[in-house]
């Protein structure tokens, strides 16, 4: 096995090593979310964390990559809601689709209104 170089680069033709805080979502989001769905007084194993740590961020590189596929097919090169929506339909997780294009809408509305109050702002100030 080939060391890598200063810049965590190994050498030609070999899998560039990945660090493990660049593949996972952070452990501390991830134990807060399981946090929410247990008992106050209940606990959780540090190895309970990691392993939804791991199927998580497994799941989102899963959906990314087939909406990243349909990207590059239709020769776009950012990934859109509509696109996760399409490949987790694509996948097979239709009971998620209707209650994810509403949370999506919900979010362009309050991205929307966000923008409106900030040009009112600027108006107000003078800008």
């Amino acid at each position: 096995m080939s060391k890598p170089d200063p810049n965590g680069n190994t050498m030609p033709g070999k899998e560039p090593l990945i660090k493990e805080q660049d593949r996972f979502l952070p452990i501390a989001n991830i134990a807060r979310i399981m946090k929410r769905a247990i008992p106050e007084n209940g606990k959780m194993a540090k190895e309970s964390k990691e392993c939804v740590q791991e199927c998580a961020s497994e799941f989102i590189s899963f959906i990314t990559s087939e909406a990243s596929d349909r990207c590059h097919q239709e020769k776009r090169k950012t990934i859109n809601g509509e696109d996760i929506l399409w490949a987790m339909q694509s996948l097979g997780f239709d009971p998620y689709i209707e209650p994810l294009k509403l949370y999506l809408q919900q979010y362009r509305e309050s991205i929307k209104g966000d923008k409106v109050r900030e040009d009112e702002e600027d108006e107000g100030s003078g800008g």
